[in-house]
């Protein structure tokens, strides 16, 4: 069974940084797609960064320059630093697994494991 479970939010003030991080269990981390997520109340869940197992990255345009994604395979956990916070940016944030097709990683929340998420909350 695959389990993930992110750690790291917190509440900060605008400008400021997180690095959250998403420990895998039941899966090896080193061959599938692995993306962060977020999602406000009453809107969709939206994709942010994704990693597929060769390293390539990819970014939705709001946090391009502010966030990196990254993954450490022996630790089977993945990571996302978000720098220079704006309010936002306040939302729960998802980590999520998924089988590798080829190519990038897609951002479109069709990911079949999940995390229970962390709260980022971002004040001005």
């Amino acid at each position: 069974q695959v389990q993930l479970a992110e750690s790291g939010g917190d509440s900060v003030q605008a400008g400021g940084s997180l690095r959250l991080s998403c420990v895998v269990s039941g899966s090896t981390i080193s061959s599938g797609c692995m993306a962060w997520f977020r999602q406000t109340p009453g809107k969709e869940r939206e994709g942010i960064a994704a990693i597929n197992p060769y390293g390539a990255t990819t970014y939705t345009n709001s946090v391009k320059g502010r966030f990196n994604i990254s993954k450490d395979i022996p630790k089977n956990t993945l990571y996302l630093q978000m720098n220079s916070l704006k309010p936002e940016d306040t939302a729960m944030y998802y980590c999520a697994v998924d089988y590798w097709s080829g190519g990038d990683c897609p951002l479109p929340p069709t990911y079949i494991h999940w995390g229970q998420g962390t709260q980022v909350t971002v004040s001005s």
